[in-house]
């Protein structure tokens, strides 16, 4: 599930508008960090520029160019903030929630049907071993992870499904600061998955009250 096809097609998918806000968020967070990943994204808007200078049926609007500037809210690089920032403010000052000892979290008050949420695990911590009722998606936006399928870095994405078990460890040096998006609860696996399964219900029945 984790490979090239399917980064690109959240890629894509940014590309065309198609996205509800939480991945919007992702995918263009993604994009910022990631080099590679922005020269796919401007790849993918030209060849969807072009189709659609393609499409004689859309009807075209006369615009000068200071139609398309907003002077009231100025931009530039040197107020420029990330995605993640803008969204979250600063995260140092984030009420931040601990799941258990070195590992915490910052659920996004954000109106969309995915869960979009901050991870932050301290060096050497470890999440047991899971995998998702439906895709997850994490970004790595400080620090490292590792898991059976490799390491993972500063702007580095890792998209798994229901087929995916995996049990990620935090850079013993660094720790990490991931983005994440999951569209259905995590499955336990393990010695406590029973208990830790059964608590995650519990957690998610009082979360839709």
């Amino acid at each position: 599930m984790n490979g090239t096809v399917v980064k690109n097609q959240l890629i894509f998918d940014f590309a065309s508008g198609i996205l509800g806000p939480a991945k919007s968020l992702f995918a263009s967070t993604y994009l910022q960090l990631n080099s590679n990943a922005s020269k796919i994204g401007s790849t993918f808007e030209d060849m969807l520029g072009e189709n659609l200078l393609d499409n004689e049926n859309i009807p075209t609007k006369n615009l000068k160019y200071t139609d398309c500037i907003n002077s009231k809210n100025p931009k530039s690089e040197s107020n420029f903030r990330d995605p993640v920032t803008n969204f979250f403010g600063d995260l140092n000052n984030l009420n931040w929630k601990q799941v258990y000892k070195g590992f915490n979290e910052f659920t996004a008050s954000i109106d969309d049907k995915d869960e979009l949420k901050l991870i932050k695990m301290d060096p050497g911590v470890s999440v047991p071993l899971h995998s998702h009722g439906g895709k997850e998606y994490i970004l790595v936006l400080e620090g490292s992870f590792c898991d059976e399928y490799g390491e993972y870095y500063k702007g580095d994405i890792q998209i798994n499904d229901q087929k995916i078990k995996h049990t990620p460890i935090a850079s013993n040096d660094t720790g990490c600061v991931c983005l994440s998006i999951t569209e259905k609860d995590v499955i336990f696996f393990g010695k406590y998955g029973s208990f830790l399964n059964l608590f995650t219900f519990i957690k998610s029945f009082f979360k839709q009250k």
